[in-house]
């Protein structure tokens, strides 16, 4: 029976010693070879009584001084003028406030009354326009308002500086004034001191002459005064102390010098704390066989070893948040409790029953600390005690977490780092009361479930690998499986989505290597035609035999196809350069609406001849753009060149020109073709691409793919739209 109750003694001396740690680490640089003079409430107070003394005491302001320092500027009379709105709005305002009032008078018959009525009006009235006619007026105004400021600032002035000399009683001052030699004094600063202050010729006091703590007095209302034209400092020499016969008074203590007994109290209470803990801690280590002993042989014991070891794992942590939790209560109750300062029985009996509540949570905690040792002390005990936990079944129902054992590495990682960065941050908010530890059992006993999930979740991210690898490898005809609704199964959605996206893919691919196909054909054919009429009609001349008039047909012939291929290559190099960028421009601000006339006019002979019936449509004003003029004035011309070819005779060609609502220049040209179009509108940008598909009609094929080269290149847009045989090209630009 000793033997218990010395074991339970060395447990409760445990514990203790722990708290005098956790005290010892939390306060121990506060009160160790300090006091309370050295200490930050001290000095905080020691600011605020030299911050308030000069313009609570020595160095209190004149009102006619400070209302000397007034200044009105031209900015404040015109504010203070218009601050209802103008002269006529005022007045107006003034008389609409006055009208109803007045005819109820008149139909009251209260003659008295609407004459008194009708004279505070014109008064008002009177007093606004002299606002306006006057700033000397105004300026009394002001003035007025502000000496009026003042005034209650030093009637307030007044009030505190009595408060300030009760609640500072205990201070003992001798000041005197290094400019004007007048001295201020107050207790006596030749009394044995327990603290004291010199100011030097060297290091003397400033004293300001504006209480910061009314300094609301001139921001909490819509009269400006600047408050910095109103400070002055004075410098004072002498001494501030407290004595030592004023420390220990009941007054003192009662009002405001009692944090000095409190700081006493509290370095006494811990220096015992502290010392309790050494000679405790030497007990422990004494006794810690026969501890270890009767804990092991406990038969509670038996009752946590009959649950899986995860679980005595989470009521040992449960047990120890409720420990440290109980350690904080008690240490705050001794730092911070005021009972301590006018009831010393009710400040005992409470901090005893918070220790005892320490003492029974901290035995059950390492009571459990020393059961889960025992439990597993060897390899063995803890491999078994591992592999038959309710985590490890669980691991069973995760395996597809290691179908790719990167992605499960890399998600642990990323878990623990999470972990350790969430509870270092909430670990280094500890220290200023219960609710940081609270947060953190909060963030282990969610976040614990939430890992599982996860984990779970990781899995199904692995099987949707597996199923992206084998689309990756070409097997598209299966999708990937879709599971729930969470994140991981909208990511399998995309996938699918995607697998779509890779077929219509191959589909483009397969269509961009026809049209590679035709592209080197149609540029083969296109220079085959003309190159293949120049050798003829070259050979053809070099018969002896042709007559003149045969001669001169042929030359005309090879300098029309001369120039055809000329005209073929020239396009073929500009499309080149422009596509590659090899292309400079040289912007300006451009009338389009000039431009496009001028374009346009060039071919309506071209388009008489060709029997189409140019319409258009032409704002009246200019609308500008920053472009190139001479590479649009070869858009517009390609674009009128393509209706030259391509438009069915005898029909109408519309070119309309106009500003949008998005202040875009817009410019539209719309012609019947006279070939069917059967291929995709946006194929005809392509080079050598031609709506007359047997290429009957003169021209390279690039007019559409240079416009389209020119609106890029200017960061415009341009657009094609078929509806039947209705052919329309759309360009925009930004206008300015």
């Amino acid at each position: 029976m000793i033997k218990k109750w010395k074991s339970l003694l060395v447990l409760m001396c445990l514990i203790w010693t722990i708290f005098g740690v956790f005290t010892f680490y939390n306060v121990g640089y506060q009160y160790i070879g300090k006091s309370y003079f050295d200490s930050e409430n001290f000095q905080h107070e020691i600011d605020n009584f030299t911050a308030e003394l000069g313009p609570l005491v020595i160095n209190v302001p004149n009102a006619e001084e400070l209302k000397n320092k007034i200044e009105i500027t031209q900015t404040e009379i015109e504010d203070h003028r218009n601050y209802y709105g103008t002269l006529g709005q005022q007045i107006d305002n003034i008389k609409a406030q006055y009208e109803q009032r007045i005819q109820e008078a008149i139909d009251a018959n209260a003659t008295d009354l609407k004459t008194k009525l009708v004279s505070e009006r014109d008064n008002k009235i009177k007093d606004i326009t002299a606002n306006f006619e006057d700033d000397e007026h105004v300026r009394k105004k002001i003035l007025a308002e502000k000496e009026a400021l003042i005034d209650k600032y030093i009637k307030a002035a007044k009030g505190e500086s009595k408060n300030f000399g009760k609640n500072y009683d205990y201070w003992s001052y001798e000041l005197t004034n290094t400019e004007t030699g007048k001295t201020y004094r107050a207790g006596d600063v030749t009394e044995s001191s327990a603290y004291k202050i010199k100011y030097t010729d060297r290091k003397p006091l400033y004293a300001w002459n504006i209480s910061e703590n009314l300094r609301d007095i001139f921001y909490n209302t819509e009269t400006y005064v600047n408050v910095d034209d109103l400070y002055e400092t004075a410098e004072y020499t002498g001494v501030i102390a407290i004595s030592k016969k004023a420390a220990m008074s009941e007054d003192v203590i009662q009002g405001g010098y009692q944090q000095f007994q409190q700081f006493q109290r509290n370095q006494y209470t811990h220096y015992f704390i502290w010392l309790t803990s050494i000679l405790m801690a030497v007990f422990v280590w004494r006794g810690r066989k026969d501890l270890l002993q009767i804990v092991t042989s406990m038969k509670e014991k038996d009752l946590l070893t009959k649950y899986k070891i995860d679980v005595q794992i989470i009521l040992l942590l449960i047990t120890s948040l409720m420990y440290f939790i109980s350690a904080q209560v008690v240490f705050e109750s001794i730092e911070y409790n005021s009972v301590y300062n006018y009831n010393y029985v009710r400040f005992i009996l409470d901090i005893g029953f918070k220790i005892v509540v320490l003492m029974v949570i901290g035995s059950a905690f390492f009571v459990q600390l020393i059961w889960l040792y025992t439990r597993v002390n060897t390899l063995n005990k803890l491999e078994e005690n591992v592999k038959s936990s309710y985590l490890w079944s669980l691991g069973d129902s995760l395996t597809d977490l290691f179908i790719n054992r990167s992605i499960a590495l890399h998600s642990i990682v990323m878990l623990a780092a999470a972990f350790f960065g969430g509870g270092s941050l909430v670990a280094t908010m500890i220290g200023g009361g219960a609710f940081p530890v609270l947060v953190l059992g909060i963030c282990m006993f969610i976040g614990f479930p939430a890992m599982i999930v996860f984990l779970s979740r990781m899995g199904y991210l692995n099987r949707i690998m597996k199923d992206t690898k084998d689309m990756a490898e070409g097997r598209l005809n299966r999708d990937v499986k879709v599971k729930g609704k969470s994140p991981l199964s909208g990511h399998a959605e995309n996938l699918n989505h995607l697998r779509e996206g890779v077929r219509t893919s191959m589909h483009e691919q397969a269509k961009s290597e026809r049209l590679k196909t035709e592209l080197i054909t149609n540029v083969s054919h296109d220079l085959r035609t003309p190159l293949t009429s120049i050798i003829t009609y070259t050979d053809l001349l070099k018969k002896p035999n042709i007559t003149e008039e045969e001669r001169k047909q042929y030359i005309h012939i090879l300098d029309k196809k001369s120039e055809r291929l000329k005209v073929l290559i020239e396009d073929l190099f500009e499309v080149s350069k422009m596509a590659s960028g090899n292309i400079e421009l040289h912007r300006s601000r451009v009338d389009l609406t000039q431009l496009i006339q001028q374009a346009v006019g060039e071919h309506k002979e071209d388009l008489t001849q060709s029997q189409l019936d140019l319409r258009m449509t032409m704002p009246h004003d200019p609308i500008f753009a920053y472009v190139d003029g001479q590479k649009w004035w070869r858009l517009i011309d390609n674009l009128i060149v393509n209706v030259l070819k391509y438009a069915l005779e005898g029909t109408r060609v519309y070119v309309t020109f106009k500003r949008t609502a998005d202040g875009d220049a817009e410019f539209t040209v719309k012609n019947v073709a006279k070939y069917e179009i059967s291929e995709d509108a946006e194929e005809l940008f392509e080079r050598f691409k031609r709506a007359d598909a047997s290429r009957h009609t003169e021209g390279s094929g690039l007019g559409l793919a240079i416009a389209q080269s020119i609106v890029d290149l200017h960061g415009a847009r341009m657009s094609i739209d078929v509806d039947g045989d209705l052919f329309k090209v759309i360009v925009r630009i930004p206008a300015v």
